[in-house]
C-alpha cells in the first residue's frame, strides 16, 4: 500500500492511497504491482477549508484494507506499507479483524519495545499489566557486541539481483502511552558492504522467518515502479481538472486501467507470443508495461480497422503497411 500526492487538481492538499496486488507476471518474469483499490485521502488543511470531517491517512488505509478483506474473506493477506503506516492504531485494528490482516512496515530504531506482560496470577490485585520489562532499543541492539547476527541471501533484491545481508531478529510488544499494545517480530538489517544504512522492519505475524519478511518487503519496490509507469504511459498526475467528481474518479480509473491492460496482455500472451520492441540504445530481453500496452492497443485497433471480409490481405492499404503503421502508433500513442 502506498500514498502519493496529487498535483494537478482543483486544490493542493490531496493525496491518493492505492492498495496493490504484488503478483508474479510469468511473461515478464518478475513481480508487478497491480492496483486493486484506490481512494482519495484529502489532507487536514483541505478538509478544514471545506468544513469537512478529517480522516487521517491511516484511517483511510484501514478502510481500504478492510474493504478488500471483505472481498477476499478466506485468503491470507499480508500488507507491506511505507513508514507512514507504522502506527499502533492501524496495526492493531487490522490484526484484530475476524480474519486478521498482517502488516510489514519499517520500524524506528528508537521505538519503545517491551517483553509481553507476565501471566496474571490467581487473586492478583490491581489492573492487568499491558507490558513487561523494557527491552533495549534497536539502535542499542545494532551497536551491541552481544547481538547475534546471521547472513542470508535475499533474491530477488532491488533490481532483480541477489543480495547478502546481515540480519538479527526477535519478538517483542510495541507500546506507547494511550495506544494499543501490538506484538511484533522485528528484523534488523545491515549491509556487509556498507552500501545502505541499517534499518528495521516489523511484522505483526510472529510465525514467519525473517528471510520471508524481507523478501515480502523488497517486493514493495514494485509499487514505486507502478506509480512511475502510470505517470509515463497513462498520464496520472498530469490531468488538470476543476470538477470534484472528475478529481475523484479519474486517477482511480487510470490505476484500474493499468491492471486491466496487464491482465489483457496476459491473455494475449497465452494465445500468441508478441515480439518485444528494441531500441538501438537500449536492449531488453523481457517485456515491460510499454510493450504490454502496445500489444493491447494493437489488438484493439486491428480488430476495429479490419473491415474488408472479401480480401483478408487488403484493408484499404496493404496489410504490411497497416501492420507497420499500427506498430509505430501503438508505441507512440
Amino acid at each position: 500500500m502506498r500514498s502519493s500526492r496529487s498535483h494537478f487538481v482543483k486544490a493542493s492538499g490531496l493525496r491518493w492511497l492505492s492498495l496493490m496486488l504484488l503478483a508474479e507476471i510469468p511473461w515478464a518474469e518478475r513481480v508487478w504491482a497491480l492496483p486493486v483499490l484506490t481512494a482519495l485521502a484529502p489532507s487536514e488543511r483541505y478538509n478544514h477549508s471545506r468544513n469537512c470531517r478529517h480522516k487521517t491517512l491511516t484511517d483511510w488505509g484501514r478502510q481500504v484494507v478492510v474493504r478488500v478483506r471483505r472481498w477476499l474473506p478466506s485468503r491470507e493477506m499480508v500488507v507491506t506499507c511505507d513508514s507512514s503506516f507504522a502506527a499502533l492504531d492501524f496495526l492493531d485494528a487490522l490484526r484484530r479483524l475476524p480474519q486478521p490482516v498482517h502488516v510489514i512496515t519499517r520500524l524506528r530504531l528508537d521505538a519503545a519495545l517491551y517483553e509481553p506482560a507476565p501471566v496474571r496470577q490467581p487473586g492478583q490485585m490491581g489492573r492487568p499489566r499491558r507490558k513487561g520489562r523494557r527491552l533495549p532499543t534497536l539502535a542499542q541492539v545494532l551497536s551491541s557486541a552481544d547481538t547475534q547476527w546471521f547472513r542470508a541471501s535475499i533474491s530477488p533484491w532491488y533490481g532483480g539481483d541477489t543480495r547478502e545481508v546481515d540480519m538479527a531478529t526477535g519478538t517483542a510488544v510495541w507500546y506507547h502511552v494511550g495506544k494499543p499494545v501490538v506484538p511484533i517480530r522485528w528484523v534488523l538489517l545491515r549491509d556487509p558492504q556498507g552500501q545502505f544504512e541499517p534499518q528495521a522492519l516489523l511484522f505483526t505475524n510472529l510465525d514467519y522467518s525473517p528471510e520471508q519478511i524481507v523478501r515480502w518487503f523488497v517486493r514493495r519496490w514494485q509499487v514505486e515502479v507502478t506509480f512511475e509507469q502510470v505517470r509515463a504511459h497513462l498520464g496520472v498526475e498530469t490531468q488538470r481538472q476543476w470538477s470534484d467528481l472528475a478529481i475523484a474518479r479519474t486517477t482511480p480509473a487510470l490505476f484500474g486501467l493499468f491492471s486491466f491492460v496487464t491482465l489483457m496482455a496476459d491473455q494475449l500472451q497465452r494465445q500468441s507470443r508478441f515480439k518485444i520492441r528494441q531500441a538501438a540504445w537500449y536492449s531488453k530481453s523481457l517485456p515491460t508495461f510499454a510493450d504490454a500496452i502496445a500489444w493491447v492497443r494493437s489488438e484493439l485497433w486491428v480488430s476495429t480497422f479490419s473491415m474488408s471480409h472479401d480480401s483478408p490481405e487488403m484493408v484499404k492499404v496493404p496489410r504490411s503497411l497497416l501492420n507497420r503503421m499500427t506498430d509505430v502508433l501503438t508505441y507512440a500513442a
